[in-house]
């Protein structure tokens, strides 16, 4: 190994050291909390309302064959209601990393670029 990549392999080191530090710290401790807490239940959420969608499609032809105006049946509002979820979901999202993630994880990489330079 030649003596030139040892100050570039200190360099790494020195770096994955830092990030290893931040990655335990309280601050991203917190953001990653705060990210499952927001994360986990939408996604459960989401799951069980598309998977009783699905179940319906599959098991209560009936039910879903009602219609509510004209041609339109409960199974296609149901249907549209999986992308209006979808977007509704997208939104709170946005707005919550917005307003709660985005702020934190600025701070940290401002922390961690100061110590940096």
């Amino acid at each position: 190994m030649s003596r030139t990549n040892l100050p570039e392999r200190d360099a790494l080191s020195s770096r994955h050291a830092q990030y290893v530090a931040v990655q335990h710290s309280p601050e991203f401790q917190d953001l990653r909390s705060r990210l499952r807490r927001f994360v986990f239940p939408m996604t459960a959420f989401f799951l069980v309302w598309y998977a009783t969608y699905v179940l319906l499609g599959a098991f209560a032809h009936d039910f879903m064959a009602i219609k509510v105006l004209g041609n339109v049946n409960v199974g296609l509002l149901l249907g549209l209601g999986q992308f209006v979820t979808t977007f509704v979901i997208t939104g709170l999202y946005v707005r919550f990393a917005n307003k709660e993630l985005d702020p934190r994880a600025e701070a940290i990489r401002s922390k961690l670029e100061s110590e940096a330079s």
